[in-house]
């Protein structure tokens, strides 16, 4: 690990994860609100084009997953591309991920919350709903990694046997049409709209970084953490064309399309129509599953970015009992409460995109560089993952770029004067 900028070896935190432990965490990160969210407007932009737009979002997840085992094999230890960034790139480049990380995750954070709030509370209560969500796991994420480990195995078991009751509901026993799906390889919106679909669904897909930044709390991370990034990701991999094909299939691109909750909505038309409750009760805990693995990320990547001095120093503190980085922790759960009491679903998802496929930017980036025994994936996978990334971003509305590049700007701004202070102070002493 080093030591931090007064010379002295921070603390660490503890290795208590093994690769089952990390797949799950990396599944309550993916298989959560995203599969409940994403594919009305994925829809909306492509109609049955989203089955291509969900290949594509998958290769591009692939491609950077594989980079991200690649540099966490090398570097196992808290913080994932900040630390890449900075060890492959430069100092600079590993802010602007970590940073890209912090912000956009930030922004996920919210988006899950008020997702929670959308599937579990009537709209008048849907703020403070959210706002408890964020404090409660707040509080469970401060108990230590073992409290959080344990409630994440709970809902990902919840969350994947609602998904199997929405497959055999939809189906089994409803009546999908195969008719729904004609004209899926040539989609009416034409590529622009198939590109969208993929930006939108790779939102659901972004949880296997989750991982990557637990790299100094996993057991013999060189062969957890690859296994388990890998592992997770072909697992939602899998769900997510299983479920996209059952909610076209019975609902049609427009139904789809239209409904604020597709896979509700296709329960809802079939012959199990009484388990609809139990649907929207899945999507309420998917949501909290996703926000505990987020809460936990951001966590860490504040704690890696505060040892060196990139964010206030006094944010690097890890409990003494816990084990936990508790200050950073603390200050997420306000910037996110804040965040759910000023921002809609929709917002907070497209500005979680901006931050994170930047952040994958620079993983792929980080990666292309490794040579020799550190290589375990051929180089033209990153250079997919650097190619998807940019279409990507690319494809994000036009505010939500300008708004997220303001806020970019603000964090750079930010590390230079902090730099200068910092320098002044040494030469001054």
């Amino acid at each position: 690990m080093g030591t931090d900028s007064t010379g002295a070896t921070p603390p660490a935190l503890e290795r208590r994860l093994g690769t089952g432990d990390a797949i799950l965490i990396g599944l309550a990160s993916m298989v959560g609100a995203g599969v409940f969210t994403v594919f009305a407007p994925a829809a909306q932009a492509a109609g049955a084009g989203l089955l291509i737009g969900l290949g594509i979002a998958a290769a591009v997840a692939l491609a950077n997953a594989t980079s991200s085992a690649q540099l966490a094999a090398v570097y196992p230890t808290s913080g994932g591309t900040y630390v890449y960034g900075r060890e492959r790139l430069g100092a600079w480049w590993g802010f602007g991920a970590g940073w890209a990380f912090v912000i956009g995750k930030t922004a996920s954070c919210a988006a899950m919350a008020l997702a929670v709030a959308e599937y579990a509370a009537p709209e008048a209560w849907r703020k403070p709903v959210a706002l408890g969500a964020v404090l409660a796991l707040a509080a469970l994420n401060y108990r230590g990694i073992t409290k959080t480990m344990r409630a994440a195995r709970v809902i990902v078991l919840a969350v994947l046997a609602v998904l199997v009751l929405i497959l055999a509901a939809t189906l089994g026993a409803g009546d999908p049409d195969p008719a729904h799906l004609d004209g899926w390889a040539t989609p009416s919106a034409g590529w622009y709209g198939v590109l969208q679909s993929a930006g939108l669904l790779f939102f659901a897909f972004a949880g296997y970084a989750r991982i990557a930044t637990l790299g100094e709390e996993v057991r013999d991370p060189t062969h957890t953490i690859p296994r388990a990034i890998l592992g997770a990701l072909g697992i939602a991999v899998g769900l997510y064309a299983l479920v996209a094909v059952a909610v076209l299939t019975v609902l049609g691109p427009d139904g789809v399309a239209s409904s604020v909750a597709p896979l509700a909505a296709a329960v809802g038309v079939g012959p199990w129509d009484w388990a609809v409750p139990l649907v929207r009760a899945g999507a309420a805990v998917a949501a909290l599953g996703a926000l505990l693995a987020l809460l936990t990320g951001v966590g860490r990547t504040t704690l890696a970015m505060a040892r060196r001095d990139d964010l206030p120093r006094w944010l690097a503190a890890v409990h003494p009992v816990h084990r936990v980085p508790h200050r950073a922790e603390a200050v997420l759960a306000v910037v996110v409460g804040a965040l759910v009491l000023t921002v809609d679903l929709r917002e907070a998802i497209g500005f979680s995109s901006f931050g994170v496929l930047l952040y994958y930017l620079i993983a792929n980036l980080s990666a292309w560089t490794q040579t020799g025994a550190d290589r375990r994936y051929p180089r033209w996978l990153q250079g997919l993952g650097i190619a998807g990334c940019a279409v990507l971003v690319a494809t994000l509305p036009p505010v939500t770029i300008a708004v997220g590049v303001g806020v970019l700007a603000v964090g750079l701004g930010y590390r230079l004067l902090r730099r200068r202070v910092l320098g002044r102070s040494r030469r001054g002493a």
